[in-house]
């Protein structure tokens, strides 16, 4: 729980949820559209792009369970504030940027500030509620949706303001991106400091017997594998879809309600859906959820005209909504409060290596086969780590599950 102290006179959870919205507007101006003109203002190659796209994500990977284990030593306050700085020092950075190399290790230092903040906040919002966690959770991953909707609309617009072949356009974005990165810091410092912070007394040795005890619990890492299931499927959806749509013979702006479409069901759903959770049981609704999933993503290989992709954008995304508003809800569940921060960074770990392997390996499989079959092959990783899921775990218990089994973690 968090400790009101002189926060009696606003929510922390609605400082928490701004802070998101901020943090991940600020995060997402940073890349889309701007990124890829800006590196190939600078002169990246295709390969080059790719490679300056891929490192915040792989800065996610290898940070996100180290700071989760911090939060739990040092409090997760405190590592609030250490991503708040960088969004708030990253962006000034890209203001000096005059080469690639530049631009590849400012996007790595960038990475961090999202790598770190995820996950940290998601442990902070489950600690505000137990009985309502899922619709926290929910509303918290609405806010920060609300903030990746809106960042690529105003990033596009300043952008097209100006000619890419000057930096002004460039700059303006990313002195933008900074603005929201000092309004991150500043909200940062208004957040409590939650009760669970006396496992800071915690030797280290403890800490990270907690953190072993996480990595071998079976429902956990179950729990985990569905979640880069539906990332990897997700990673594949916004990365060939707009490819795939085009050869169709689809306009820009098609792909465009697509994506738009998608965004907007994630987060008009994800609160209700958390809800939903919260009342009838995460298990059965991540399992549903992924079945489901795996049936849209693997049918948009056999749809080739708007209406159809239309329809299968938005049903894949009201699945990922149904699994995800579960997946982090019952993570928290299964965790002590001692160790949500840990439980948090090995999810927001494993999602990353589901999201950044999505497109690489289902371009392999377009590469080979053709852009359809990367959808089924999608459909395949999503189908299998929900049948995981469920053999690891079981359907035997009902709706309040979690605070059941949460006791395996607290002995």
């Amino acid at each position: 729980m968090i400790k009101t102290g002189n926060t009696r006179n606003y929510s922390p959870f609605l400082v928490l949820c701004t802070t998101g919205l901020l943090a991940i507007f600020s995060s997402t101006i940073s890349k889309s559209p701007v990124l890829p003109l800006f590196a190939s203002h600078l002169g990246a190659d295709p390969s080059g792009v790719g490679i300056i796209a891929g490192i915040s994500a792989f800065a996610g990977v290898v940070c996100s369970v180290p700071a989760g284990i911090l939060a739990d030593r040092f409090g997760k306050k405190r590592l609030i504030m250490v991503a708040a700085i960088i969004f708030a020092s990253a962006p000034f950075g890209y203001l000096l940027v005059t080469t690639v190399w530049q631009l590849a290790l400012v996007r790595f230092y960038h990475g961090f500030a999202t790598a770190i903040f995820v996950p940290v906040a998601m442990a902070m919002v489950s600690g505000l509620s137990d009985k309502e966690r899922g619709e926290k959770l929910g509303w918290f991953s609405t806010s920060t949706l609300a903030g990746r909707f809106m960042a690529p609309i105003i990033g596009g617009v300043i952008l097209g303001l100006f000619s890419l072949e000057s930096p002004t356009g460039y700059m303006v974005v990313y002195l933008i991106c900074g603005g929201a990165g000092l309004a991150v810091l500043i909200l940062a410092r208004l957040l409590p400091e939650p009760e669970d912070t006396g496992s800071s007394r915690q030797s280290w040795s403890e800490t990270f017997r907690v953190f072993k005890t996480l990595v071998f619990d079976r429902n956990i890492l179950a729990t985990c594998v569905v979640e880069a299931a539906i990332l990897f499927a997700y990673g594949t959806f916004e990365t060939f879809l707009p490819l795939y749509a085009v050869n169709r013979g689809l306009s820009a702006a098609h792909v465009g309600i697509f994506l738009a479409g998608q965004i907007v069901v994630l987060a008009l759903t994800k609160p209700i859906m958390g809800k939903f959770s919260d009342t009838h049981g995460r298990k059965q609704q991540i399992f549903a959820g992924g079945l489901l999933g795996a049936g849209c993503i693997g049918g948009f290989s056999l749809a080739t005209s708007f209406i159809p992709l239309l329809c299968l954008s938005i049903a894949f995304g009201l699945c990922h909504s149904v699994i995800s508003s579960a997946t982090s809800a019952y993570i928290a569940d299964l965790s002590s409060s001692e160790a949500r921060g840990s439980a948090m960074g090995i999810l927001g770990s494993i999602m990353d290596i589901g999201h950044t392997a999505g497109p690489i390996i289902s371009g392999l499989v377009a590469s080979a086969f053709g852009y359809a079959q990367s959808f089924a092959g999608a459909g395949i990783v999503l189908l299998s780590g929900s049948l995981f899921f469920i053999f690891t775990i079981g359907l035997r218990s009902g709706g309040k599950e979690g605070s059941r089994e949460r006791g395996s973690l607290n002995s």
